[in-house]
């Protein structure tokens, strides 16, 4: 590491020593800290870019297809302008990075989410290097602690972006640090997205897996013969095949107002379905269900619950079988709860059937779509089932399980290589953008 020759104490603490030459100053000083909205006709039907939360990346990418006359916008969103730098405000966006710098929008000015600080560079301060402090380290740690607010809508105060300690060298330096990490983090990022891409590789190859097997089995050399469905094609011979309305019985949810939930006894939402294809022991969820109402919407071992309701059609029939008696819970009125015969089907079988992609292509087929998509429990009823002898079953419950574990352990070693190497881009922004390592001067050419 090259070190500059001689330092001097920044007198802020969790900065340290900074290089002689350099300054410190508060960045209000240095920059217009969410600037108004000047010269602009508010009434104009212009179409300026657009920048909701989730048009910006943490990568630093932003997504400018959206575009909206000013007249829609100019009220109750954040403005900015070509070259400025947005950083997100609320948790977890800021402290996962998202935020840019604006020199690729696509209009001179743009609105966006209320969401966003906006921080644009005044005479003296290079705009890149200012977006490179808002990645550091330093900026986002302290920036952390500094949020404020209830849990799950925390915000970093205008307070804490106008008086962060801007330590900055000479304009003409200030370019060659940019330039240094747009090359560095080009570099990282590309390493970071082949890591990414494997892991979109190991799970395609987990759903394929999956679907083999809980439709043509594990023996190789099995006779097949010809479903009669599309999406199913040839199936064992010695399987069974039956409409789920014959192996079970459904039913919806529970379904109160707000004072209901909050306290009392466990309690399973959307959420626990849709992120989870195994039902969690230990839920966040209470509500103040009666002895009637855990009779009734009770979750034992065995049970599948499937996503009933959402936007699109593609997140409905989400499932998570429940593989242990969860005591006293009830389960959330968004999701219908399958509860198959005795001796019909094995739970181990179960997670992974109806967590296969397969069975969503026949509810995305049937279903008649208004505004949003809604499974019932008649179309539920309708769904085609394999059942296996119960001890094949078992075996292949056993076989994903090995094959899902050595497949999520390669998951687990490659987020742990992309984590590493984000905290690395993170750490050495920060050392680059403090002076901790000094960057040779470009030369013109």
């Amino acid at each position: 590491m090259v070190r500059y020759e001689k330092y001097k104490d920044s007198g802020v603490e969790w900065i340290g020593e900074i290089p002689a030459e350099w300054e410190v100053q508060k960045l209000k000083y240095g920059v217009t800290v969410n600037p108004v909205k000047e010269d602009i006709d508010k009434d104009s039907d212009e179409l300026v870019v657009f920048l909701p939360m989730e048009k910006v990346g943490e990568d630093g990418k932003i997504d400018c297809t959206v575009k909206k006359p000013i007249a829609d916008l100019y009220n109750g969103f954040t403005f900015f302008r070509k070259n400025d730098v947005i950083v997100a405000k609320i948790t977890p966006c800021f402290e996962n990075g998202k935020g840019a710098i604006l020199n690729k929008l696509a209009t001179d000015l743009g609105f966006g989410s209320t969401e966003f600080h906006v921080l644009r560079a005044k005479e003296n301060i290079n705009n890149l290097f200012l977006y490179y402090i808002t990645k550091s380290e330093i900026f986002m740690k302290v920036g952390e602690a500094f949020m404020s607010g209830a849990a799950g809508q925390k915000r970093v105060p205008t307070d804490f972006i106008s008086d962060f300690p801007l330590v900055t060298p000479h304009p003409e330096y200030q370019t060659t640090i940019a330039n240094y990490l747009d090359r560095k983090t080009v570099q990282i990022d590309k390493l970071i997205a082949q890591k990414e891409r494997l892991i979109e590789l190991y799970e395609e190859e987990k759903t394929t897996i999956i679907n083999q097997a809980v439709t043509k089995g594990i023996d190789p050399d099995v006779r097949l013969k010809d479903s009669g469905i599309d999406w199913l094609g040839k199936i064992p011979e010695h399987w069974k095949m039956k409409k789920l309305r014959y192996l079970g019985r459904c039913q919806n949810g529970v379904s109160k107002g707000g004072e209901y939930f909050g306290s009392g006894f466990p309690f399973i939402s959307y959420g626990d379905v849709y992120n989870d294809f195994v039902l969690p022991q230990q839920v966040d969820g209470l509500a103040e269900s009666t002895e009637n109402d855990r009779a009734n919407y009770s979750v034992t071992a065995g049970d599948v619950l499937f996503t009933r309701t959402s936007e699109t059609a593609d997140e409905i029939g989400f499932t998570s079988t429940c593989l242990k008696t969860i005591d006293d819970a009830i389960f959330s009125g968004f999701l219908i709860r399958f509860r198959p015969n005795t001796n019909t089907l094995f739970e181990g079988f179960s997670k992974y059937y109806f967590s296969s992609s397969l069975h969503r292509l026949f509810f995305v087929k049937e279903m008649n779509l208004v505004t949003r998509a809604s499974l019932s429990q008649e179309l539920l009823k309708k769904l085609p089932v394999l059942i296996p002898p119960i001890i094949e079953q078992k075996q292949i419950s056993i076989y994903l399980d090995k094959a899902m574990e050595y497949i999520n352990t390669k998951i687990e070693r490659t987020k742990k290589i992309i984590k590493l190497q984000k905290e690395y881009r993170t750490a050495l922004i920060s050392e680059v953008v403090t002076g901790k390592i000094k960057i040779p001067q470009e030369t013109k050419s």
